[in-house]
């Protein structure tokens, strides 16, 4: 069984559908820390093996373990990153019907 589950992660307010962006969204922004922070850590590698490894250790282990996707899924499930649907607005729709009725 999965962990947590679709109904959890959506609290019956999102479908499937928004729950995908959502996640993929929060796994792309984790994946651009992991490789902020690597690059970092790159970047003050000295060439000394074990000096490296201790840099390494300087990413966040969360970044470094764990794949994005099941770190974005933790957060959502745990509060850290909420789903938020994006209502258009009514007023800028009907402004684009009358300019298209217009021509």
């Amino acid at each position: 069984m999965i962990y947590p589950t679709i109904t959890e992660l959506t609290k019956d307010e999102f479908n499937r559908y928004e729950l995908a962006l959502a996640t993929a969204k929060c796994a792309r922004m984790i994946t651009d820390e992991y490789v902020k922070q690597r690059e970092a850590a790159e970047k003050a590698s000295t060439g000394n093996k074990e000096a490296d490894r201790n840099l390494m250790n300087a990413i966040n282990k969360e970044y470094r373990d764990e794949k994005a996707v099941k770190n974005a899924i933790n957060r959502i499930h745990k509060g850290e990153y909420t789903l938020v649907r994006k209502e258009e607005d009514e007023s800028a729709a009907e402004a684009v019907d009358e300019s298209v009725d217009a021509e």
